[in-house]
């Protein structure tokens, strides 16, 4: 069982943070041992210097190393400034007091070693039949470095596992490619509204199933996290464990029920997303509240990048429903399906039917993404500097929704 303590009514301090880190680690046999640390990057929200400093303070004592690997998935890797943002550390923290301490980006693309195949049948049944493939895990390998590899992030609402957290900071986090196609694909294939906001899916499965292969000691810190860094929750224990009890109080803290739908919602987002590929989290938590013909515009005008890794490929496939998608299958093929998910979850529900596509919401973009670019990738343009978001506010009577800090809380109708 995962220890720890969460709240739905108030957040935790940091000396109760800190006791939980403390309990956690002292249940860890780390002396001379090399620790590597998991954790997000800066799109993900949490108290991140907190936990680098506890888990430092703590750790590094007994430990033969200490290091940090940052889950970057398929993300750009951050710069030495962005990483000491990250970190709540000057440069010169860095260097004179964790200048022993690696801090090591993930690169999807290289430096990668397999642990092995899921075969076919397995697959098969992980995924109730939809899917009968096998495929290729990997994994940093960085990871044979070390004797333990710690786990430490939140846990919210997500389009392709259910919930974050836990071995999803394996499976995309320091992964290969293979697994990341795959489950999130199988996401896009299952649909948002089906898969966003369940504790159990198949693509949960996969990843816990891809993370036993990993023969190295595994621990995990999961946070409960509301704004930006404001804990909840803090559970320690095997990965599965502690990912698990967050989820169920993430289920309660991150998650708002509205008893309606409305015909326009506007996302703002946050500016810890910065482009379309992390921005595209303001349409897949408030897409079960947007009605039928209804209207989502993303506002962020600080935005100008549909996304840094994969714009050239959305810029050549465009953003389609999902049947788009499946009809089209042969002329994609070689296209990552990761990045036909991430399409297809941005635009949403909807059919196509003899050549014709009827998207179930209209997704406009009110960014810095130019109307050209935005005809072409087959999202809608607003000029951002032309929306009133005072003229909208408070006018939830009349099927209109405005949400702050969008991308985090999961939006649900109460029925």
């Amino acid at each position: 069982m995962a220890i720890g303590k969460g709240f739905t009514d108030r957040f935790l301090s940091n000396d109760e943070a800190r006791s939980v880190f403390a309990e956690g680690v002292g249940q860890l046999d780390l002396k001379g041992k090399r620790v590597l640390v998991i954790i997000p990057d800066s799109t993900r929200s949490g108290p991140i210097p907190l936990c680098f400093r506890a888990l430092t303070e703590l750790i590094r004592p007994m430990a033969a190393q200490l290091d940090f690997m940052i889950a970057l998935g398929t993300h750009l890797p951050m710069d030495d400034a962005a990483i000491c943002r990250h970190l709540g550390i000057t440069a010169d923290e860095r260097s004179a007091v964790y200048g022993g301490i690696q801090i090591i980006n993930h690169n999807y693309t290289e430096g990668l070693r397999e642990l092995g195949v899921i075969g076919a049948e397995e697959i098969a049944q992980l995924t109730g039949g939809l899917f009968v493939e096998q495929v290729k895990v990997q994994i940093n390998a960085r990871l044979w470095d070390y004797d333990h590899v710690m786990i430490c992030g939140p846990v919210f609402p997500h389009e392709i596992a259910g919930f974050s957290g836990g071995n999803k900071y394996f499976f995309p986090g320091v992964a290969g490619p293979d697994v990341i196609d795959l489950t999130h694909w199988l996401g896009a294939v299952l649909t948002n509204v089906k898969v966003i906001g369940q504790r159990r899916t198949p693509i949960r499965a996969i990843l816990d199933r891809a993370a036993a292969m990993i023969p190295i000691e595994r621990s995990c810190f999961s946070m409960v996290v509301k704004g930006h860094d404001d804990l909840a929750g803090l559970y320690f224990g095997t990965p599965e464990e502690s990912q698990a009890a967050a989820a169920e109080l993430s289920a309660q803290i991150n998650v708002v029920y509205k008893d309606r739908q409305y015909n326009l919602v506007i996302s703002i987002m946050p500016e810890l997303y910065d482009d379309i590929w992390t921005a595209g989290k303001g349409m897949y938590k408030l897409e079960p509240v947007v009605a039928d013909g209804g209207t989502l515009i993303i506002y962020a005008p600080h935005i100008d990048e549909v996304s840094y890794t994969h714009g050239a490929v959305l810029d050549r496939i465009g953003y389609h429903v999902r049947d788009y998608f499946l009809t089209n299958m042969a002329r994609y093929d070689g296209v990552p399906r990761g990045v036909m998910a991430h399409a297809t979850h941005v635009k949403g529900a909807g059919t196509y039917e003899n050549g014709v596509e009827r998207p179930r919401v209209e997704v406009v973009l009110a960014t810095s993404v130019s109307p050209e670019r935005c005809e072409r990738i087959n999202l809608g343009y607003m000029d951002p500097a032309t929306l009133d978001l005072d003229a909208y506010r408070n006018r939830e009577d009349e099927g209109i929704l405005v949400v702050e800090r969008a991308g985090e809380m999961l939006h649900l109708l109460r029925a």
